[in-house]
């Protein structure tokens, strides 16, 4: 998939897991959950420390600076991150060093992240109005080893900026074909957090086996493209969009025979192994539906409530009318 969500695609089997269980994980360990918007922390700081650790750093002592002054002096955001992305300061030297060019190039575009709180917290702001059930974590920008572009933790949402570091003036020549992919501009980070934001959200059930059926795994992403949408104007998949909709019903009718399955391989996180159509057309399927259910609802805050708060997905399918919009009786 050329947009935006496949940008997600090693850390969204983990993180959707983690986004749906935030709130009760947070309530079982005492943590208060924040429900003003404005309280939301927004924290850049990590991106300096990292640009000065990068300064600082030789090949004589690079593995201590980025140990010392970048992973262990970095808030708790940058903690929990390291812990799960980048794992030791030998893993973030080897990609450095493996990116040299990309990243010397990254500071310039990092540093742009700051500009973009007023649109993010304007984003947060609109989903209190929408949904005034909402919680609001802290959003901490990192940089990694360009493995993640976004994850959720107890500290919060956790993003990922080394893979927002698309430019006209940035060489991919160092890339392979899953980073040519899926690395995007910095523009784009406010859509992402309103996508995360969305998974932070979500109630929604787990099997006992642990197994996801491919209708919900669908809905879960498309409901956090729709909704952010809603609240940050964007919701970054407009490539998906473009092919899907003239083959809406044909994908529909190939998903439907698969969706009570749990077998996700040929609609959703597959990075850059799709051939013939883009990837990830689970989250298209999922927006669709969504966006049905909503433009039905006669009340739409209540109607994001059910988005958000879905017990039965099959129930769900059909409060959508979806199939009657497709002319599928």
């Amino acid at each position: 998939m050329k947009g935006i969500l496949l940008l997600l695609v090693l850390v969204q089997l983990t993180s959707t897991a983690l986004a749906q269980g935030s709130n009760q994980a947070a309530a079982n360990s005492g943590r208060k959950l924040n429900s003003d918007p404005a309280a939301a922390r927004i924290v850049t700081s990590d991106i300096d420390l990292f640009w000065r650790a990068y300064d600082l750093a030789k090949p004589d002592n690079d593995l201590i600076v980025y140990r010392d002054q970048y992973l262990k002096a970095g808030s708790s955001g940058l903690k929990d991150f390291s812990n799960r992305r980048i794992s030791s300061s030998c893993s973030l030297v080897d990609a450095i060093e493996k990116h040299p060019k990309y990243y010397a190039a990254l500071r310039q575009n990092s540093l742009k992240v700051a500009s973009y709180k007023g649109s993010i917290q304007a984003s947060f702001v609109k989903l209190k109005e929408l949904y005034p059930e909402a919680v609001f974590p802290d959003v901490y920008f990192l940089i990694g080893r360009m493995n993640s572009a976004g994850t959720v933790t107890d500290a919060g949402l956790l993003i990922g900026v080394d893979m927002f570091g698309r430019s006209k003036d940035v060489t991919l020549e160092e890339m392979g074909d899953w980073h040519k992919a899926v690395l995007k501009s910095i523009e784009e980070i406010p859509f992402v957090v309103a996508h995360e934001l969305i998974h932070y959200q979500q109630k929604y059930p787990k099997r006992p086996d642990g197994q996801t059926m491919l209708l919900q795994q669908a809905i879960n992403e498309g409901s956090a493209d729709f909704i952010a949408e809603l609240i940050a104007g964007h919701h970054g998949n407009e490539k998906l969009h473009d092919y899907g909709n003239p083959r809406e019903k044909e994908l529909w009718l190939e998903f439907r025979k698969e969706m009570r399955g749990t077998d996700a391989s040929k609609w959703l996180y597959q990075g850059d192994k799709a051939k013939d159509r883009p990837a990830d057309l689970g989250y298209y399927i999922g927006y669709k539906i969504c966006e049905s259910y909503f433009r039905n609802a006669p009340d739409k805050k209540q109607a994001i409530n059910g988005i958000l708060q879905i017990t039965d997905f099959d129930e769900f399918l059909k409060a959508s009318k979806y199939e009657q919009k497709l002319g599928i009786a």
